[in-house]
């Protein structure tokens, strides 16, 4: 049997890019939920999705709370289907239980003491933060928001018992951060049920999440990433409406205008036909990030989104993944984007952790007449963007959003970056070509990567920083190896120019002297890039566009076009590498600064299929002391079989190479595109703007 999810009877009068309606929500939760059934032995049974071998837990060696965790964030999560969708259809059965008293059943062996499935305590175990906090703090937040699902099902006796637990956990130690989400939701539902709990401790977690509010509706995370939408935004409101308003009315309006604030560039984040971004960690939750389309219709004054556009957007994420046969994995979402990939998890994720991913399904908790389920489905800016590409800067969080109307295509540039992280560091991510994990011989797609040639990193020694003639050990093998960006930081946008530092190198290994300042201009379906090397020793450097995966074990057609004909003005030469697979492809085009352009395939490094090309740029410099130099290329893609045209090829039509600039600064340019359009590019203070 297939698993790939149809629309059946599609409604393209009411929906007419994705068909879906709210019909066809309550078929998909269904047709997920028969899915996940089939790993439930009896009535009795908890879920047993099977043990995926890796990184994720729990292994067969994992102690024993650790499986009852599993249990629990599989019950957990899937009620983020089962919840809206017993809402909707209070006798709701699958595989002849019905899910209420299914869920019911589960609940309270899993929350009172006991039972052999139920939680271990706090007490019981190192004192420490657990899973079983997240899971409380999803549970409770559909239960405050479906008040009419679960909790009514049980007699007085149960609740109390249950209670206990869910006590001990909500007061329970929790984590910096989204975490104190959780606990606040759970002391939340504890109060709201009539139970005594810490109200101090609860008012302190309020603060604390208020307290990462960075501006333009972001919250600080480890780096900023999709957990400012799920958790801050969607757990937020959820807890405004159903708590936080009558009972912290301050509080409750501060996350309220955060929200209000992050729906202003909110869809900018959707592709035109609403693929989302494989950026940050957790992948495996995908569109989770789109439970805020439904979510802003829960705002007291009302979604600011076109709720045409944002039922379009919302659907069209589900159908970029159930659609899709590699999505599932025994019957189950994958730990993975499309299907596995065991690069692209966390070991705190279970076969269970992807339901998380249908988050968007709180859409049914929505009356049926609200704008979100009647509007009809409509493009929004795309309809209006022709061929342009339209950029959003925002400076709080330091992400750039573009959306590409040649190709339909949305990217996030990522700005503040604190770690060497392929779910963050990557110079883009774009919608439509997944990123890839890190090739150390250098090929990495859609990342600078450095390799120190200085002998005394070959040696395995380091005295490069110390004038004190000591050695320091070193690991010269780890040298060998091409590596990422340790850091990346926001400069801002002047004069339509995007900066962006990559520090390839931190202190204290003198980060000073391993700099690669960005410069970016947007083209229509691409990106002009002027950077400029500011590493002081003997390297190579490489930089790879997207990676392109083969369908059907076919490679990517790569050509070449190399040293192509001067231009008219005889001042500027190019190299051209393209590489196309069926309905995409990407072009790289060197003006200067590049020794070559290459064509590597990969193994096992794409989000999509086993193998993959990257094309990439590269430089090597084996002075003492290399000179700065400015890094001139074009990334381009697209979404066609189209032939590149030759004004494509060359749109830059005037470089001029500066010393000096008007600012002082050293080494910039002025430019001029073939489309008219002028810029300088100019590094002046560039360290003194650094925003992280």
């Amino acid at each position: 049997m297939k698993n790939a999810y149809v629309v059946q009877d599609p409604d393209f009068n009411r929906s007419p890019f994705t068909g879906m309606t709210r019909k066809h929500y309550i078929d998909l939760a269904k047709h997920l939920l028969e899915r996940a059934f089939n790993h439930v032995a009896s009535f009795e049974s908890p879920f047993a999705f099977p043990i995926v071998p890796g990184k994720s837990y729990p292994q067969t060696d994992s102690p024993p709370w650790r499986f009852r965790a599993h249990e629990f964030e599989s019950l957990e999560r899937s009620l983020t289907l089962a919840a809206p969708l017993m809402h909707v259809e209070p006798e709701v059965s699958i595989k002849g239980w019905k899910l209420r008293d299914w869920y019911c059943n589960q609940l309270y062996k899993a929350l009172t003491p006991g039972n052999p499935q139920s939680l271990p305590l706090p007490e019981e175990l190192p004192d420490a933060t657990y899973q079983f906090t997240c899971e409380f703090g999803g549970l409770l937040k559909t239960l405050l928001l479906l008040p009419d699902v679960i909790w009514p099902y049980f007699t007085q006796k149960q609740k109390d018992e249950m209670a206990i637990t869910i006590s001990k956990w909500a007061h329970h130690r929790t984590t910096q951060n989204n975490w104190r989400i959780f606990n606040m939701v759970a002391l939340s539902f504890l109060k709201k049920q009539g139970y005594c709990i810490d109200d101090e401790l609860l008012k302190s977690h309020l603060l604390w999440v208020v307290s990462y509010h960075s501006g333009e509706g972001w919250y600080l995370e480890q780096t900023y990433n999709y957990y400012t939408i799920s958790l801050f935004i969607v757990y937020g409101t959820v807890w405004a409406r159903t708590f936080g308003d009558e009972q912290y009315p301050e509080i409750a309006a501060t996350i309220e205008r955060s929200a209000y604030e992050m729906m202003k560039t909110y869809p900018y984040f959707f592709a035109r036909d609403g693929y989302i971004n494989m950026w940050a960690r957790s992948i495996c939750y995908r569109t989770w990030i789109s439970g805020g389309f439904p979510v802003s219709f829960m705002l007291k004054d009302g979604s600011p989104l076109d709720p045409g556009w944002a039922r379009r957007l919302c659907s069209g994420s589900l159908l970029q993944f159930v659609a899709r046969e590699d999505f599932y994995h025994n019957d189950i979402p994958a730990l993975g984007f499309y299907s596995h990939k065991e690069y692209m998890i966390q070991d705190y994720s279970c076969p269970g952790s992807p339901f998380l991913m249908f988050l968007p399904f709180i859409a049914l908790a929505l009356p049926e007449d609200s704008p979100f389920w009647t509007e009809k489905e409509n493009e929004g800016m795309w309809e209006g963007l022709g061929d342009r590409s339209e950029r959003h800067a925002l400076d709080k969080p330091g992400l750039v959003l573009v959306n590409h109307g040649s190709t339909g295509t949305s990217e996030i540039l990522p700005g503040k970056v604190y770690y060497d992280d392929p779910n963050y560091s990557k110079l883009t991510y774009n919608t439509h070509f997944p990123w890839e994990d890190q090739d150390h011989a250098g090929g990495t797609a859609m990342e600078y990567t450095f390799r120190s040639l200085d002998p005394r990193d070959v040696r395995g020694e380091d005295i490069n920083f110390y004038l004190t003639g000591k050695k320091i050990a070193n690991d010269a093998k780890k040298n060998a190896d091409f590596t990422i960006l340790q850091s990346m930081v926001y400069n801002g946008i002047r004069g339509g120019v995007l900066y962006r530092q990559a520090l390839m190198r931190k202190p204290p290994n003198n980060g000073v002297g391993y700099i690669v300042d960005l410069a970016e201009i947007t083209l229509p379906g691409g990106v002009l890039r002027v950077d400029r090397s500011r590493i002081a020793f003997e390297h190579e450097l490489n930089l790879g566009h997207f990676g392109l995966p083969h369908y059907n074990g076919v490679a990517a057609k790569v050509e070449r076009r190399e040293d192509a004909q001067e231009d008219v003005q005889g001042s500027l030469r190019r190299k051209v590498i393209t590489a196309s697979i069926p309905g995409r492809r990407v072009a790289l085009i060197a003006y200067s600064g590049w020794d070559s352009l290459e064509a590597q395939v990969h193994s096992n490094r794409n989000a999509e299929t086993d193998e993959s090309t990257v094309v990439y740029a590269r430089r090597k410099r084996t002075q003492q002391n290399p000179p700065m130099e400015l890094m001139v290329l074009v990334m381009l893609h697209r979404m066609d079989d189209g032939v590149w045209t030759d004004e494509e090829l060359d749109p830059l039509a005037v470089l001029e190479i500066k010393d000096i600039m008007g600012s002082g600064s050293a080494l910039g340019a002025d430019l001029r595109l073939r489309d008219g359009r002028t810029f300088i590019v100019d590094f002046g203070g560039i360290d003194g703007y650094r925003s992280c």
